[in-house]
């Protein structure tokens, strides 16, 4: 499978790029995970919006939905010859408002996911995780069902040790990584040690850091989780950047 960053940075856009989104595909199948701002124009770079199979939400702040609605439009106005099909959109239900804001009719579907359920997903089966975040968010771990690969994003979280299994042995574990060293514990977000260190304990195979901050050295930030991570690479998540999973 491979992975496309569309936007990486977290809260806000900031010098031209935009907030949390990914594009991850395997087997001709293309999903959509979170959507947050500028995801529409950087996806069109990539491929026809009208090509994905589906989309994925770790949770429904504003940094992860906010081309969400622009992406219906688009699904509702763009003309075509034949009709299109429905959109699938994979949600929590814990916030009942956000969640049925996903189905449009005759455009998009709403449909829910669950911790305690795994989710059979074109090529991959997909289990979560609940994190420490103000709202419900979700870790996601992605299977892909031909070759085993193991693909784990963290959602937006703050400390849980938890992630050490949830990560075993990920071919790429791509985490939260908003804060230097310093602001462990946080409620919402990892440390870049934070991030190295889970990283080190699930046996990792290489760590990306994303949802980044605007403010300060990111190179300093990849080298605080690279200590922490030992042997294991740190790279940092950058638009349209490519990872064979």
């Amino acid at each position: 499978m491979e992975l496309t960053v569309l936007g990486c940075l977290g809260a806000y856009p900031y010098d031209g790029q935009g907030t949390t989104s990914f594009l991850l595909q395997a087997d001709g199948f293309n999903l959509l995970i979170d959507a947050g701002s500028s995801t529409l124009v950087e996806l069109e770079k990539e491929l026809d919006p009208l090509a994905l199979d589906a989309v994925i939400l770790s949770h429904y702040h504003h940094d992860h939905i906010a081309d969400l609605g622009v992406l219906q439009y688009y699904w509702q106005l763009f003309p075509t010859e034949v009709p299109k099909p429905i959109l699938p959109i994979y949600g929590h239900t814990e916030d009942e408002f956000h969640f049925n804001d996903l189905t449009m009719e005759g455009i998009s579907e709403g449909r829910p996911y669950f911790e305690s359920e795994e989710l059979k997903l074109g090529p991959f089966l997909v289990t979560f995780m609940k994190t420490i975040h103000p709202v419900p968010c979700y870790a996601m771990r992605f299977v892909e069902i031909k070759t085993g690969a193991i693909f784990v994003f963290t959602g937006d979280s703050g400390y849980l040790e938890s992630f050490n299994q949830f990560a075993k042995d990920a071919d790429l574990f791509l985490a939260d990584t908003y804060l230097f060293n310093g602001n462990e514990h946080h409620k919402a977000h990892f440390t870049a040690q934070e991030a190295g260190t889970f990283a080190k304990n699930a046996h990792a195979k290489k760590l990306v850091l994303t949802h980044l901050p605007q403010i300060g050295n990111l190179e300093e930030l990849r080298q605080q989780a690279q200590v922490a991570s030992g042997e294991i690479p740190v790279v940092l998540a950058q638009p349209h950047k490519k990872f064979i999973i």
